[in-house]
């Protein structure tokens, strides 16, 4: 046995979790990251966790991390030079997309840049019928001529996306081979291979969004594999896919498309766990960083998966856990737009220049910033002394880019920068719930991030949550998650049905054959059965319908009882969604999706005995601090977190502080120090 490690990368922060195995110790700490290099902030802060704890570099067991590599290519646009090889006549999908636009009522609103350069998508002479019977045969010319086009280009990958090759992928496996044969050093990314479902835009623009982010991946997966051979450590990396599990790092080269909302994910499932523990199955998710906010929704302990979402403005049919992202952390840049009214974010500082208060060069108005002046982050260091800060600095950039264009004092301005920022974030919490056919109300909202604590209860008074918990170390709740990450692989096919007796036969075949490739890919893993599970959902809708609903199946096998089941809970989803539901109306069945899960052995987490004498010790200090809603500041006591005895009850307003993370208590709240070391918060006379 050893140590385990999970590590998140963000964009201010690097985030690393240590657990051993044998004590059942639980260390966190956190490094800033090198936007650069992000291999850089990881490597240097294992190493400086190997010399604080004096722990040997075989001594680890265990390496995941979550990274933000493929969606900075994505946000920055810095993928790899890209061509396409399409069918005949299909070469301008991309720009036609479907019928949704970008914003409905905003003709002059810009579609999403182009991925793949002009003149670099390529047709070849081939038909494959809607049932898969094969009209026009691939003409083999065609694609040489088209990868010699593509190679004299310069491309570094290619996306190879025909018609129908979800139903017979016979032309797209040869063109594959043909590549492969001709331009061997070109990143290959095949659409059947990708996304086996119907959709032809959406399994287009997957495939050329994995294209792009190949050899990206690619070249920093081997960079970092190579620097954690060098650190001594003997384990193989794993890195945490969008649907909230860990692949080995081969695996993340294939489809580096499954990595977009990697490290936010990892946050999702930390959380659920905590909530299991804690007894809580309905969360709202509440990650703040440094750069933004990512919130989901946790329903019955389980996560919200999505089997399509946009992503930079195209989209990714695979599947994610349901996280909407807002440009709201702490790094946001404040200003005063044209029309005098005052903005927070979406652009942020980063992890340089940073904020101006950590002295780093930055020079626009952040949130960080607003948060020192208002006495709700210390006004001296963080980190648990190991950053300094300076107020000065925040006051001098407030009063330069808030203050003097418009008429807001220096205090106000700092509120309303901080009101500014939860209206964003109320949105997204509403987004994720309301919108969605749930009372936010129902929920616990639980808050991580380094910034989390800090706005969490002021956001849940808007919703009319009561009640917000906060793990025992929320600013590295993400890196904590990676070693609460199963392996999971997600298959599926689409064939569109009636959910009628005569097809279970068909439906229970195709099953089988998914969970055949499920086992195959968890044996490749290492995974052992005993560990291996299933989960199967299928997408439905009513006839002539245009969009689905994903259903989970129960049973280990699809029989006349799991139609039944299936069936009625689609009619209560479907009434969930969109109010009304019709039980004379016949039921299609679209697409059949197995998800193929690989349990590894997690940490257990300790759990405390209520101490003695629970009375709270000696404040770090008394500062003042103006809460949101308040015209004043109020003297308030400032809290060391580690210091406060399981038990206990902190009294609002409050301040507590803690390495990677400050938590606000405002007036009209009381913090429970709970038997998992959570702080749990409720609204006073709710």
């Amino acid at each position: 046995m050893g140590y385990m490690i999970g590590v998140d990368v963000g964009g201010t922060f690097t985030d690393f979790s240590v657990f051993h195995v044998e004590s059942k110790e639980l260390f966190h700490f956190k490094n800033s990251s090198t936007p650069d290099d992000p291999s850089r902030a990881i490597v240097n802060g294992i190493n400086q966790i190997l010399e604080m704890k004096g722990i040997k570099p075989p001594e680890i067991v265990y390496l995941a991390h979550g990274t933000t590599v493929a969606t900075n290519a994505l946000i920055e646009k810095k993928g790899a030079r890209l061509g396409l090889i399409t069918t005949k006549g299909f070469r301008d999908l991309m720009e036609i997309g479907n019928q949704k636009r970008p914003s409905l009522y905003d003709l002059l609103k810009d579609k999403p840049e182009s991925l793949i350069p002009s003149g670099l998508k390529c047709e070849v002479e081939e038909r494959i019928m809607y049932d898969g019977k094969i009209k026009i045969p691939l003409k083999e010319q065609d694609v040489l001529d088209a990868v010699e086009y593509l190679r004299k280009q310069g491309v570094a990958t290619i996306a190879v996306c025909t018609l129908f090759s979800f139903i017979n992928p016979v032309h797209e496996k040869r063109i594959k081979e043909i590549i492969h044969k001709v331009y061997p050093q070109a990143y290959v990314s095949v659409s059947s291979e990708l996304v086996s479902e119907f959709r032809e835009y959406s399994r287009m623009s997957t495939t050329v969004l994995n294209a792009y982010l190949g050899p990206v991946m690619k070249n920093y997966v081997n960079n970092f594999e190579k620097c954690v051979r060098e650190a001594g450590i003997k384990v193989s990396p794993y890195v945490t896919q969008s649907n909230g599990s860990i692949i080995s790092i081969s695996e993340t080269i294939e489809c580096p498309i499954k990595t977009a909302v990697s490290g936010p994910s990892a946050g999702v499932i930390g959380a659920s766990y905590i909530g299991q523990q804690c007894g809580v199955d309905k969360i709202i998710t509440f990650d703040m960083g440094g750069t933004s906010i990512d919130v989901s929704l946790i329903e019955g302990g389980k996560a919200q998966i999505s089997y399509e979402r946009m992503v930079e403005g195209y989209p990714a049919r695979i599947p994610m856990i349901d996280i909407i992202t807002v440009g709201a952390g702490g790094g946001s840049i404040a200003a005063i737009d044209e029309g005098g009214a005052l903005k927070a974010g979406p652009k942020s500082a980063g992890a340089v220049p940073g904020p101006a208060c950590y002295k780093r060069g930055g020079m626009q108005a952040t949130v960080t910033d607003a948060n020192i002046i208002l006495g709700k982050l210390n006004q001296k260091n963080i980190l648990g002394g190991r950053m300094e800060v300076d107020i000065a600095l925040a006051k001098e950039v407030i009063q330069k880019n808030i203050c003097n264009k418009s008429s807001l004092s220096l205090e106000d301005a700092a509120a309303g920068i901080i009101s500014v920022v939860n209206s964003n974030m109320v949105r997204a919490v509403r987004n994720v719930s309301v919108e969605r056919g749930f009372d936010a109300r129902d929920f616990t909202l639980m808050a991580f991030g380094g910034a989390g604590p800090l706005h969490a209860c002021e956001v849940a008074r808007e919703l009319g949550i009561t009640k917000v918990l906060l793990p025992p170390s929320p600013g590295t709740l993400c890196s904590l998650g990676l070693l609460m990450a199963d392996t999971r692989f997600d298959f599926s096919r689409s064939n569109i049905m009636l959910a009628e007796e005569l097809n279970i036969g068909k439906i229970k075949s195709i099953f089988d054959e998914l969970r055949e490739e499920g086992n195959r890919m968890l044996a490749n893993e290492g995974m052992a059965e005993k560990d291996r599970s299933f989960i199967y959902t299928v997408d439905c809708r009513y006839e002539r319908q245009n969009y689905e609903i994903s259903v989970e199946v129960e049973g280990r096998e699809f029989n006349e009882a799991s139609m039944e089941h299936m069936i009625a809970v689609f009619h209560a989803e479907h009434n969930k969604s969109y109010g009304y539901c019709d039980f004379d109306k016949k039921i299609q069945m679209v697409n059949y999706r197995v998800g193929a899960i690989g349990t590894i052995t997690k940490p257990d987490l300790r759990k405390y005995e209520p101490e003695e004498n629970r009375s709270l010790t000696e404040t770090i200090e008394v500062r003042a601090v103006r809460f949101e809603g308040e015209p004043e500041y109020r003297e308030t006591k400032v809290y060391a977190r580690e210091e406060i005895p399981i038990g206990a009850m902190v009294y609002g307003p409050a301040i507590i502080e803690q390495m990677d993370s400050t938590s606000v208590i405002p007036p009209g709240w009381n913090a429970y120090h709970d038997e998992y070391a959570n702080l749990i918060v409720i609204m006073q006379n709710a």
